[in-house]
């Protein structure tokens, strides 16, 4: 009898979520993700398994949990903890309040396994199959932009630094120190952030004029490519921080697009880019640089304020992921951050079409 009411209190808290809108019961809805059953098996190969020892656990719930991770910026150990004690997240996995959860250290070892069989751009690429199959076409032209996501700073001297812009890799530096080595994160490097601000005039303290801030900031970057019509990650790369943005262009840009339209600001403007879309039939609308030395001139303003009006939307995803998400990158070297950045845009998406999804349902 017991059992029974605690079958009936679980289910009418489970009812109490559902009446508070529950975001994850919502998700869950709206992506399948058993269509990331078969590269999620691909990847990690397994072999048939002796007698004894625990089965292993189920790779759809294991890549569930790298989603919760992206979604509320999950370290392994925190991830461990909040599903034992969230039940909204229990029921996100499928786990009942006696399920086994995963520990952290299972944790990183299924994430790492996707790091060595590079998963994370056939499990970007299934979803992106999955949006068209539902008729989520990628339309009205691309938007192409980057941003840094930052990482933990590393306590290096002089020396190690300079060890690194050689290209020695961590285990040739601190030869001898395993341990230490496998702390260091030689992959990163530190750029200059640049963001308006307004400062007051000296002769004049009701004035403002506005300034450029040029803001370090160290880590790597995401770089993407939306769809203008549904505001999809449909493309995207990542690299250190320190990388030029316009470089990325021609690995950003897709021929799956219906429209031929590319907005981007003018970091990705020059003559070699502008050829490139030229010759692939694309519409440039890549924002016009600033003459050195001149004022720009009326008409080149007006023009960059209207591409500025739909250039725009790629900063609704970066912000969700730096505010909503959290998005910073915990993990040491490229590979890893690769798929951390990855996953980030495939929780970004999923989050999105529950937008698009809701949008488009009957009142």
């Amino acid at each position: 009898m017991s059992g029974q009411a605690g079958f009936f209190n679980l289910s009418d808290r489970y009812a109490a979520l559902s009446a508070a809108g529950d975001p994850l019961e919502r998700l869950a809805a709206a992506v399948d993700f058993e269509v990331f059953r078969g590269p999620l098996v691909a990847a990690l190969r397994r072999g048939s398994r002796g007698k004894g020892g625990r089965p292993p656990f189920d790779p759809v719930l294991m890549f569930r949990i790298l989603v919760l991770q992206a979604l509320y910026s999950l370290s392994d150990e925190a991830a461990e903890f909040q599903i034992k004690d969230r039940l909204s997240f229990q029921r996100f996995l499928g786990l009942g309040l006696d399920g086994r959860v995963p520990d952290a250290t299972t944790v990183w070892l299924f994430r790492e396994k996707l790091v060595k069989a590079k998963a994370i751009d056939k499990l970007f690429a299934r979803f992106d199959a999955a949006l068209l199959e539902r008729g989520y076409l990628a339309m009205g032209g691309q938007i192409i932009d980057a941003s840094v996501i930052p990482a933990p700073k590393q306590r290096i001297t002089e020396d190690e630094k300079a060890q690194i812009k050689q290209g020695r890799t961590a285990k040739q530096i601190w030869k001898g120190q395993p341990a230490k080595a496998a702390q260091k994160d030689t992959d990163a490097r530190w750029t200059l952030k640049y963001s308006k601000a307004k400062v007051t005039e000296v002769s004049d303290p009701t004035a403002f004029r506005p300034v450029d801030l040029a803001i370090p900031a160290y880590g790597y970057k995401n770089h993407i490519g939306i769809d203008k019509e549904h505001g999809l990650i449909r493309t995207w790369d990542a690299s250190a921080a320190n990388a030029h943005d316009g470089a990325r262009l021609r690995d950003l840009v897709s021929r799956e697009n219906t429209a031929s339209g590319v907005w981007a600001d003018s970091a990705y403007r020059s003559k070699k880019n502008e050829a490139f879309l030229k010759k692939g039939m694309f519409t440039s609308h890549i924002h016009q640089k600033k003459p050195p030395r001149q004022e720009m001139p009326e008409r080149t303003v007006i023009a960059n304020a209207r591409r500025s009006k739909i250039r725009s939307a790629v900063e609704h995803v970066f912000a969700g992921q730096k505010h909503r998400m959290g998005l910073f990158v915990r993990t040491v070297g490229m590979a890893r951050a690769r798929i951390k950045i990855g996953m980030a845009n495939l929780a970004y998406n999923f989050q999105r079409l529950v937008w698009l999804e809701r949008r488009s349902a009957p009142a």
